[in-house]
């Protein structure tokens, strides 16, 4: 994968597919980019974006764009996830520990 980021302009998109061609600023061969190379984008790429990216060889030896942005696009910050496994832990025991003295009442108040 390279290190610096190049710059080049998505030359076809096909919103059907999730997938385009960008023309490298430098020239050179188009370089193939999926919409999962553009992870965050708050708005999905359109022809003639300016397109940041970094290239990297796919499995079958073909180059690809990865970590890419679109020029003046603002990235979406990740939801906030509410109840993280280690808080449903917690409230879970919290709930059976609730549980846990209401049912000693009870009992108490029977005996």
């Amino acid at each position: 994968m390279t290190k610096t980021m190049i710059k080049g302009v998505l030359k076809t998109w096909k919103e059907d597919r999730g997938f385009g061609f960008i023309v490298p600023d430098g020239g050179g061969k188009d370089i193939f980019i999926h919409i999962s190379a553009l992870k965050g984008a708050s708005r999905r790429p359109i022809t003639g974006d300016v397109i940041y990216y970094q290239i990297a060889k796919d499995n079958r030896g073909k180059y690809k764009a990865v970590n890419a942005h679109i020029e003046g696009v603002e990235l979406t910050q990740d939801e906030p996830q509410l109840v993280s496994s280690s808080n449903t832990n917690k409230m879970v025991a919290i709930i059976l520990g609730i549980v846990a003295i209401i049912v000693a009442i009870v009992a108490f108040k029977f005996y």
